[in-house]
């Protein structure tokens, strides 16, 4: 099988795979490859992979999607971070995904303070306009 995890602003990874385990909201998956073609919402968590000349490689994946269509699988997510070591993996997962938690916070408190300084103007512009008629 040929294993695509598509990030928005790269390819993460792009491999033949002989199996894939995701987790899904209803549980944990496995694909073969005759597993039949079939599209899933996948939760955060691990997504591992196992390949002929690797053993299971990691990759730490948060919500995305899943589609099997025939050889290939394609997963779509926000953010996702490989490693060959499971320990390793939660440790940097923690870390990069805590900073860009608050890179998310500091831009949702940016847009607000835009948002609330829009609608100051809108506010000032329709009570002038009130007052002169």
């Amino acid at each position: 099988m040929n294993l695509k995890i598509l990030l928005p602003t790269e390819i993460l990874l792009d491999e033949e795979v002989t199996k894939v385990s995701a987790e899904a909201e209803n549980g944990s998956f496995t694909l073969l490859p005759n597993h039949i073609d079939f599209v899933t919402a996948i939760v955060p968590g691990i997504l591992f992979f196992e390949s002929e000349s690797t053993p299971e490689v990691f990759i730490a994946v948060d919500e995305g999607v899943l589609v099997k269509c025939g050889a290939d699988v394609r997963v779509s997510t926000g953010r996702a971070i490989r490693s060959d070591d499971l320990d390793s993996l939660q440790q940097t997962v923690e870390e990069v995904f805590s900073r860009l938690d608050e890179r998310e916070r500091i831009t949702v408190g940016a847009i607000a303070k835009l948002e609330a300084s829009f609608a100051r103007g809108v506010y000032e512009i329709g009570g002038s306009s009130g007052e002169a008629s």
